[in-house]
């Protein structure tokens, strides 16, 4: 008798298994969490509660709803805006993974609700919904024009384009570009009184100095000063005067053409800091500076904004 159950329940799961559907695409939840129901009816049991990148097999689509599979079996319906196909979710954790080579420019929060897309385009794929007052890091900001195609309305050639300004942002597990006006940053406490007077946009750590036991971070700060065009146009460098435990202005450069990113590096125990530029010709090149002790010295300036190398001896001259 035994044998004969364990037979029929072996049977009964190939039966099972027989009849499961074939899934038509592969999908990945974008919601922080996300109930897993037994119908899509007003009246529904929740079978499991799902959360941000979970897999699922999408079985059949009806209206707005989706019926799936979870990577343990479990069968039920969610609502279809929830999901993320898996060719945009592998393409927003490609650029997630992107990030963690790339220095942090600022940190902020979100101002409301917003949507998180894949590329700095209103129209582009959406990647999910960063909540309101969510803490998150930039570490690129770029001016794209407003698309008039969704709306069929051509502008007058006279009328200047409309344009937004995007941040690239990491939060958490996601990663994507998010309009400029909804995120707020937040300057370190530290240079509160430093930063109030003026539109602070990145800030990155030099080093740090010792005072008494703590580890004080030494700055460099950048600014945007009357205009949108430009990631910054003045820069400011923090030092840290230890006799009398407070920050002082120890360089300051105005009318600066400057794009993120601004990077950081350290030779022999010296940080040096490279500034991307553009010249009033157009001409890209990056400035190097260099602090050593308290002062800030420039180094030189290198052609282009990909090389890493740093400036030859005879470009001094071209701070």
């Amino acid at each position: 008798m035994v044998v004969l159950a364990a037979g029929a329940v072996v049977y009964f799961r190939w039966i099972h298994k027989g009849n499961r559907e074939t899934p038509i695409e592969v999908a990945y939840v974008i919601s922080p969490s996300l109930d897993l129901l037994d119908t899509p009816a007003v009246v529904h049991r929740t079978l499991e509660v799902m959360k941000y990148g979970d897999r699922v097999d999408v079985l059949r689509k009806a209206g707005s709803w989706a019926k799936v599979r979870t990577s343990d079996g479990a069968e039920g319906w969610v609502i279809t805006k929830e999901l993320l196909p898996s060719t945009i979710y592998e393409a927003g954790q490609k650029l997630l993974a992107s990030l963690a080579k790339e220095q942090v420019q600022a940190s902020g929060h979100a101002e409301l609700a917003v949507n998180i897309h894949l590329e700095p385009r209103r129209d582009a794929p959406e990647l999910g919904l960063l909540t309101e007052g969510q803490p998150l890091e930039v570490f690129d900001r770029r001016i794209v024009e407003r698309s008039t195609a969704s709306s069929g309305v051509k502008p007058a050639s006279s009328s200047p384009t409309a344009a937004d300004a995007w941040y690239l942002v990491r939060a958490g597990s996601r990663a994507g570009w998010v309009l400029g006006r909804m995120v707020s940053l937040d300057p370190p406490q530290a240079l509160s009184q430093y930063t109030v007077d003026y539109n602070t946009v990145a800030w990155l750590v030099l080093n740090t100095v010792k005072d008494g036991n703590n580890n004080v971070p030494q700055y460099l700060v950048a600014d945007r000063e009357g205009t949108v065009d430009f990631d910054f146009t003045h820069i400011r460098v923090f030092t840290w005067w230890v006799k009398r435990h407070r920050y002082v202005t120890s360089f300051v450069k105005s009318g600066l053409q400057g794009h993120f990113p601004i990077t950081v590096q350290h030779v022999n125990n010296v940080p040096y800091f490279r500034l991307r530029l553009v010249d009033e010709k157009g001409r890209k090149f990056q400035a190097v500076y260099g602090l050593f002790d308290t002062i800030v010295r420039p180094i030189g300036t290198v052609d282009g904004w990909e090389s890493t190398a740093m400036p030859a001896k005879t470009s001094r001259k071209r701070d």
